[in-house]
């Protein structure tokens, strides 16, 4: 049998203004010391992935009195915000490169208020994730959420007092949905189902894999790299709903070359290093077999979605722990990757609201998470370099995203696809 070749590639169109925020500063450093506006020599202009390095050793060394950071990346730097504490800790923030900015939320209140929502307003069709840069839980809800639901979350927002949460109201409709790599396929009882293919990976055990959106694995177990093609891959773990969405996929084949990269169109190529914890105020990349290549900012950490649930019309599936972004998606790309330009894997799509049309909401599983619950760690799986044929050279796996499906949840019986609705209806690609 041939070595299969399982690259993470997208036939398809992208975005151009992505493509070239993306390819011309690949290489790019920012990581050079800076005076700032404010005439602090101490305060640094860093890159995102070492903006949340520093965060998190300034959280330890702040205590309670850290409350939250972001990236702002206009002037790459670091904003951490304090409650109160100790000047001198303080001021070893500020050495260490950060700009320190004095908030009244401290990250207790705003946990607390987020678990406040969790047991009086888990409703389908809202999220809420803590925005550091205002200092408040931000509370959304979707267009399904009306009437005696949208009493109750207003009331429950409300309730949490002045000061401490934000209530918006999003056009779309929260579904498990779209961003990614190659277009994967199953052909499930009542028809088929089409996700796509995150970051390739090497198994706990050495053999190689890929990680793609946990309500992919639980729809069906095996896939294909296309429609009508015989199954390459066999899911060995999955997690959805609960804490995560996301899915360990193991090739059947234990000689399958799985590159460690994500195709920006046109093309050209990311290398994907490493894994690393996303930071508010990020730009961040999502490339979908859908869509193509589209950008934006990472708005919110530590998300929890209440999405309509696919099995139970009265139920409820709420995922924590997700990265919130303002990146556009659209249906057919459930758990493809979400980068940055230097390489960083950051997620894989969960879902959202909106298109690429009107825009709207993107979760995002983090990779950090899912590595560690798998046991798997990023890089050539099976036997590295080489030849022969598969999912990465079939562009067909991409460019199929149209015929594939594009609709939002289970399985199309179908396996023709229909439009885009907005509806949650449980019927299409995820």
């Amino acid at each position: 049998m041939p070595k299969r070749k399982a690259a993470i590639a997208v036939g398809g169109v992208a975005a151009l203004g992505a493509a070239a925020l993306l390819l011309p500063n690949a290489n790019a450093s920012q990581d050079q010391d800076d005076t700032t506006a404010g005439g602090t020599a101490d305060v640094k202009t860093l890159k995102a992935t070492d903006a949340s390095g520093l965060a998190g050793r300034l959280q330890k060394v702040l205590g309670d009195a850290f409350a939250g950071s972001y990236y702002d990346s206009g002037k790459q730097q670091l904003v951490v915000n304090v409650v109160s504490g100790d000047d001198n800790v303080i001021v070893q923030a500020k050495k260490a490169g950060a700009v320190v900015r004095k908030v009244d939320n401290s990250a207790a209140e705003l946990q607390a208020a987020a678990r406040t929502l969790k047991a009086r307003a888990t409703i389908p069709g809202t999220s809420w994730a803590v925005d550091p840069r205002t200092n408040k839980v931000q509370v959304t809800a979707d267009s399904t959420v009306t009437g005696a639901d949208w009493n109750r979350l207003r009331s429950a927002v409300r309730g949490l007092g002045t000061g401490m949460a934000t209530l918006k109201k999003s056009s779309g409709t929260f579904k498990t949905l779209v961003s990614g790599g190659d277009a994967i396929f199953s052909q499930v009882q009542g028809g088929g189902v089409r996700c796509s293919l995150g970051f390739n990976v090497t198994a706990s055990d050495g053999s190689p894999a890929f990680l793609t959106a946990g309500h992919c694995g639980v729809a069906a177990k095996q896939w294909s790299d296309s429609a009508t093609g015989q199954p390459i891959a066999t899911v060995d773990q999955a997690t959805f709903p609960g804490e995560g969405d996301f899915s360990l996929v193991k090739y059947d084949d234990p000689n399958t070359q799985a590159p460690s990269e994500v195709n920006a169109g046109n093309g050209q190529t990311v290398q994907i290093k490493q894994a690393a914890d996303a930071t508010v105020g990020e730009a961040v990349f999502r490339m979908g077999s859908t869509t193509g290549l589209h950008d934006g900012q990472v708005t919110g950490l530590d998300a929890t979605v209440n999405f309509q649930s696919e099995t139970d019309p009265n139920g409820v599936d709420t995922v924590t722990g997700l990265i919130q972004t303002d990146v556009c998606a659209e249906a057919g790309d459930s758990g493809g990757s979400l980068f940055t330009q230097d390489g960083s894997a950051l997620g894989l799509t969960s879902g959202g609201s909106g298109d690429c049309t009107s825009g709207g909401e993107t979760f995002f599983q983090p990779v950090t998470t899912a590595l560690q619950a798998t046991g798997a760690t990023l890089g050539d799986g099976g036997a590295g370099a080489g030849g022969g044929n598969g999912a990465g050279d079939q562009a067909g796996a991409g460019d199929q995203a149209g015929a594939g499906g594009d609709q939002i949840g289970g399985a199309d019986p179908s396996g023709a696809g229909a439009a885009d609705d907005g509806s949650s209806s449980p019927t299409g690609s995820h």
